[in-house]
């Protein structure tokens, strides 16, 4: 991270913070299980993917919504690229 971003972080920390009248310690912890909820989304995505999970397991896990948003997002990565490769 550099040091326009940490300053942007901060800010909206303190933003938070004045807006939600949460303590820092609250949205602290906020902030740790939204990205941790985030990041394991990420992980059983790339599992489902890559064919380490079924469809059906990963829908159980993050929901329709997310499976089908990943599916799109994917076909339209491998669209890109075999544009880009293209003679």
């Amino acid at each position: 991270m550099n040091r326009s971003e940490d300053v942007g972080t901060m800010e909206r920390f303190r933003d938070l913070v004045h807006e939600t009248r949460l303590s820092e310690a609250e949205i602290m912890t906020r902030a740790f299980q939204v990205g941790l909820r985030q990041l394991w989304r990420e992980q059983i995505l790339g599992r489902y993917l890559r064919g380490q999970l079924s469809e059906e397991e990963a829908i159980a896990v993050v929901g329709i919504d997310w499976v089908r948003l990943a599916e799109q997002q994917h076909k339209a990565m491998l669209e890109d690229l075999e544009w880009a490769l293209r003679d």
